[in-house]
């Protein structure tokens, strides 16, 4: 039967409108390969968080991104302004973030308005590790205070030097820290500062007189013999300073708490895009050098599925609700 006009240039509508949509099927189930990605941290270089992003980001190309992949500090704002850039970039896989959950889970209750939302701006990748922290002092602190309660009472005894830095204000160790003082009833003074890095210079230098963050940003300085770890804040001592005692152990109850870093990308990311960056994370952060490398820092690599980071960040968010109502802290004061 002979086919007019009319009919072929449907047929052939039809046929282009199909193979349209089978290319989109087919781009959506199978993301374009990138020349180079980049990680965003909101800390200081050389601190846990940066290490993290270092150490993952050699695992990443040529597999993830054919050129490579590079770490970006954008520091300040205890890890907002980080958060705030990566959730308006491109969600095609070449931005990620990786942050602590602090400033997901605990920002929200002591920030009026944050400039990002941790659930609406921001998809689940992957865990990147786990870890507790360590209260530290420095040269500031007499020789004889060995452990946490006889540092509270020594700064309740010497008020001028009743202080401790941290990485950020409302983050994890901050309120440590003010958990500490308002269990023993004393007044601390607590410094923010861009990581946990510069905290420990100034700890070093006798400028304040304790630290509370990462283990690992504390060991690592353990051989200069001016730091001395007072306490951890784990379930069970840590692995990384198997001779200090908890805080639970030393009398402080309900004081332990541990932390994790996780990767994400902007909300619009699609499922595949998501699930590929997932893929290629779980395969970085299972590798021999990326384990070996956080280990060497106090911090246990694990990875997750996207719904596993997500089920974790909201559980976190309630656990810290009345923990923050109890202390009385809000960023905004």
């Amino acid at each position: 039967m002979p086919i007019s006009r009319r009919q072929l240039l449907q047929t052939t509508s039809a046929s282009a409108l199909l193979a349209s949509i089978g290319q989109q099927a087919f781009a959506q189930a199978h993301p374009p390969q990138l020349d180079t990605a980049r990680i965003i941290t909101g800390f200081s270089a050389g601190g846990t968080s940066d290490v993290t992003c270092r150490r993952v980001a050699t695992k990443l190309s040529p597999g993830y991104a054919t050129s490579s992949v590079v770490v970006e500090n954008r520091t300040g704002a205890g890890g907002q302004i980080a958060i705030s850039y990566v959730k308006g970039q491109p969600a095609d896989g070449s931005t990620m973030l990786q942050t602590p959950t602090s400033m997901l889970t605990i920002y929200p209750h002591i920030y009026k308005k944050l400039p990002y939302d941790p659930v609406a701006d921001l998809a689940p990748v992957s865990l990147a590790c786990v870890f507790d922290f360590g209260f530290a002092v420095g040269p500031a602190v007499p020789a004889s205070v060995k452990t946490v309660p006889e540092f509270l009472a020594w700064a309740k005894a010497n008020p001028a030097g009743a202080n401790f830095g941290s990485p950020a204000a409302g983050s994890t160790p901050h309120f440590i820290g003010a958990l500490l003082a308002k269990n023993a009833d004393i007044t601390l003074q607590h410094v923010a500062y861009r990581g946990t890095q510069p905290a420990m210079l100034d700890l070093l230098g006798g400028s304040v007189s304790a630290v509370s963050g990462p283990i690992g940003d504390i060991t690592q300085h353990l051989a200069s013999g001016k730091v001395r770890i007072l306490g951890t804040s784990g379930t069970k001592r840590s692995r990384f300073a198997p001779d200090v005692p908890t805080l639970v152990e030393q009398g402080l109850k309900d004081m332990a708490f541990s932390e994790w870093f996780g990767f994400f990308l902007p909300a619009k990311a699609s499922h595949e895009v998501v699930a590929r960056l997932n893929a290629a994370m779980k395969q970085a952060i299972a590798s021999k050098d990326v384990v070996d490398g956080l280990a060497g820092i106090g911090l246990e690599a694990m990875s997750s599925s996207p719904a596993e980071l997500a089920e974790l960040l909201k559980k976190d968010t309630a656990m810290w609700a009345p923990i923050v109502k109890k202390i009385g802290f809000t960023a905004d004061a």
